[in-house]
């Protein structure tokens, strides 16, 4: 009997997340369309880790079923035929809502803090909610700065736990800045620290570095795992969300790749490159052991390849990005 309830709930589940998939994709082609620059390496990036995260969790799931009743398939295997490709084969280095988060901030602009609150608050309320479960859903964002321009992560939107541990290692070893990463990397992938790398920071002070909580919009203070990774004061003594999970992460990986301030991050005493080189070596080991027990995942067990996104096949800079 339990299994049955299992199975049936997870079905449930599924559905959910076919649902999830295509409003977030029509969300993404709708805001496509009234920017003016080519942002459609957003939306091959967001179909690839829907793709992946989908066929990772339900056995059943093929990315056709998301678009059942519906004209987008044909044009989007047209225009993104990697993302349809190699979903089974290339590893997402972040997670859906992040695609979706960046698309919002080119449309509406950095600067319109309220306006890009509002705007995740909105569609994160269209998104089917199972139980606890927020699926394809990013609960917080966060927004960090140290002078005029602000960069916004959210959280990630995998959830179950092998999409989770899968991304944020993906993020660590081929997306996040150095500095984020190796602060995340101190506790992962064992959920405590290594005794052997010391990788936290401390921000520099004029940095700022805010979260809210998306759908009950309200400010939220750091979680311990976000003080003990970034230095951050918090009153929080119990919340500890999984290291690496909270939009702190993607929004200070992004400032420090754009302000100067990077140079002023305090790091540990005991940092060295080789012990962050054997760091870095533990979350790849992990991450492909991971990926080796999805029987779904074809690769060769031995190197580890990321998606990287395309523009869409009939953009005037394709020619370009394939020479």
């Amino acid at each position: 009997m339990f299994f049955l309830y299992f199975r049936e709930d997870l079905r449930i589940e599924a559905t959910h997340f076919l649902e999830n998939a295509f409003l977030l994709i029509v969300k993404m082609l709708e805001m496509e369309v009234e920017i003016e620059e080519d942002t459609s390496e957003l939306v091959d990036e967001l179909l690839h880790s829907i793709f992946f995260l989908g066929r990772l969790t339900y056995q059943f799931f093929l990315p056709e079923r998301i678009f059942e009743g519906s004209d987008l398939l044909d044009d989007l295997m047209s225009n993104y035929p990697n993302a349809f490709e190699l979903y089974m084969s290339h590893v997402p280095r972040r997670s859906p809502f992040s695609c979706v988060l960046d698309m919002i901030v080119h449309l509406i602009g950095q600067e319109n803090v309220e306006l890009i609150k509002e705007e995740l608050g909105q569609l994160s309320s269209t998104l089917v909610q199972n139980d606890n479960s927020k699926i394809l859903n990013s609960t917080m964002v966060c927004i960090s700065w140290a002078e005029s321009v602000r960069y916004y992560g959210v959280s990630m939107s995998t959830h179950h736990k092998p999409g989770r541990q899968i991304v944020i290692a993906a993020s660590c070893l081929n997306f996040w800045d150095d500095c984020v990463a190796d602060a995340v990397m101190t506790y992962c992938p064992q959920k405590k620290k290594k005794k052997y790398f010391d990788g936290t920071i401390r921000l520099p002070a004029e940095v700022r570095c805010e979260a809210f909580n998306i759908r009950e919009r309200r400010s939220m203070p750091p979680c311990v795992s976000c003080s003990d990774l970034f230095g951050l004061q918090t009153t929080e003594t119990e919340n500890k969300s999984p290291y690496g999970n909270c939009a702190e992460a993607e929004s200070l990986s992004k400032l420090f790749k754009n302000e100067n301030v990077k140079e002023r991050v305090q790091r540990s005493d005991n940092w060295n490159k080789q012990d962050r080189t054997r760091a870095e070596q533990d979350v790849l080991r992990h991450l492909k052991q991971v990926l080796k027990n999805n029987q779904h995942f074809e690769w060769n067990n031995k190197e580890i390849n990321f998606y990287i996104p395309h523009a869409r096949l009939d953009s005037e800079e394709d020619e370009d990005f394939n020479m």
